[in-house]
């Protein structure tokens, strides 16, 4: 059955972000761990190469328990390397998201336990230890996840408080956005605290009377008007979309085989009759032969009165239970079609 998707919002003339929305801020980032471990416990299915066995070997004689590597034969391990991101401000006792990939030459690393490992940071610090049971990809079983599996032990020295301002990195080398963005800082504050030092880099000086997260709340929600274009990812081989917040998507139609997609301005109505009722203002998904409405939007996904976004029309194909393929499909198309003000970048 085919579907129509109708989406209906006022004009927007200028694309309005955040300065959050465009810039970074130096030195408050993620920093990547990295750690060797082992996996026990898996049904058969690891693997039997000579540093597996000889990882083996040293762990069991810190257990005073001395074998040669010729003698241990089980498949019931494997070799794997761990690595996790510490986000930005972590503190010790919070927990982390691992990914696990298998070097040797297991088969499936699912169910398997990892032991005790340290995931060390590019200084070679230890700043979390990490233990649990591994969740496989379903199509890659030689990769997976352990959930909150990692428990941070040492923190990154990073103090805001002894700041006396930030550096914003724009994501986009621009001189009319940093130029901007530096006008509209001085204008919120009603004094000249922030100064472009390049194309990409504006330095803002903390006024008095103010702490710096209540300035950086400040500096982050003021609102402008850029060129500078969101990104959107997509994985085609594991059918994943990634999108920023609030993309916005132009006036557009594309006609597929299973349905179309009609974003058109409030108060232009449609010529066309389904069902013997007019389409006329709001946003409702029709079927081709006229029956009973399939979903009415107004009330479960879009604001009529707002433009809609990437998210709000993918949230929408997939209550229609459109295939992800032609999602992503459709997000390509838009780009095609410049009705989107985002980069797509496709990842095979």
């Amino acid at each position: 059955m085919k579907q129509l998707l109708f989406i209906f919002f006022i004009a927007i003339s200028l694309y309005s972000q955040t300065i959050k929305d465009i810039t970074n801020i130096v030195g408050i980032r993620e920093n990547q761990l990295l750690g060797y471990g082992l996996l026990v416990g898996l049904p058969g299915s690891g693997d039997k190469s000579k540093f597996t066995m000889q990882s083996l070997q040293n762990l069991l004689r810190n257990s005073y328990i001395k074998l040669p590597t010729s003698s241990i034969k089980s498949k019931n391990i494997a070799a794997v390397m761990v690595t996790a991101s510490l986000p930005p401000f972590a503190r010790q006792g919070d927990k982390l998201k691992l990914k696990v990939s298998s070097i040797g030459d297991a088969k499936s690393i699912e169910g398997g336990q990892l032991l005790l490992t340290q995931l060390k940071g590019v200084d070679g610090k230890v700043y979390a230890l990490a233990q649990g049971t591994v969740t496989a990809n379903d199509k890659i079983k030689t990769t997976g996840y352990i959930y909150d599996g990692a428990i941070i032990e040492n923190e990154v020295n990073y103090n805001l408080s002894n700041e006396h301002g930030v550096t914003l990195s724009l994501i986009q080398q621009s001189a009319q956005t940093a130029a901007l963005v530096e006008d509209k800082i001085n204008k919120a504050f009603k004094q000249p605290l922030a100064i472009a030092s390049d194309t990409r880099t504006i330095k803002v000086r903390k006024p008095d009377g103010i702490s710096m997260i209540q300035f950086i709340s400040k500096v982050q929600n003021i609102q402008l008007t850029s060129n500078i274009k969101r990104k959107i990812i997509i994985n085609i081989r594991k059918g994943i979309i990634v999108a920023g917040a609030n993309i916005m998507i132009n006036p557009v139609t594309i006609s597929r085989d299973n349905f179309t997609i009609r974003i058109k301005q409030v108060g232009e109505k449609s010529k066309s009759k389904m069902g013997g009722k007019s389409i006329g203002d709001g946003a409702e998904i029709y079927s081709v032969d006229g029956k009973k409405d399939i979903v009415e939007l107004d009330n479960t996904l879009l604001d009529s009165k707002q433009q809609p976004t990437i998210s709000d029309l993918m949230r929408a194909l997939k209550l229609m239970k459109i295939d992800i393929k032609d999602i992503i499909d459709t997000i390509k198309m838009l780009d095609k079609l410049n009705a989107i003000d985002a980069t797509v970048e496709v990842v095979n």
